[in-house]
């Protein structure tokens, strides 16, 4: 996988419907769904409006006024206090924070696994 297509986290982001959303008519509208199931676009709503607030992620080096988690703590530590592109980069690699974020999800703990294999180690 290009790194420019993962998430400072190590999540892939090729296949996320968030992401690609604006060139992928398919994802678009697996986003516009998921988004009125959660109630962020009203019915009438569609892939406009998403396009318009700019409810799409643009990835982590991407414009953070339009990033789809701006706040995201590993984001913040990673690239806007560190400078890094990914956590594999990190002196600090892989922190005790990260370990911990990945034992929540499957998807989280490929994502450790992708930085660690980046890294060319097993850390």
């Amino acid at each position: 996988m290009e790194e420019d297509m993962m998430a400072a986290c190590g999540l892939d982001c090729q296949g996320c419907t968030i992401r690609r959303a604006p060139e992928d008519p398919k994802a678009a509208e697996e986003l516009v769904i998921w988004l009125k199931e959660r109630k962020l676009l009203a019915a009438h709503e569609g892939l406009a409006e998403v396009l318009e607030r700019k409810m799409y992620c643009c990835g982590c080096l991407g414009d953070r006024a339009s990033h789809w988690s701006p706040d995201c703590w590993i984001l913040i530590c990673c690239v806007d206090t560190r400078r890094l592109k990914n956590c594999s980069q990190c002196s600090e690699f892989p922190c005790g924070r990260l370990e911990e974020w990945a034992k929540g999800d499957e998807g989280y703990e490929r994502a450790l696994e992708r930085l660690k294999r980046l890294r060319g180690s097993s850390t």
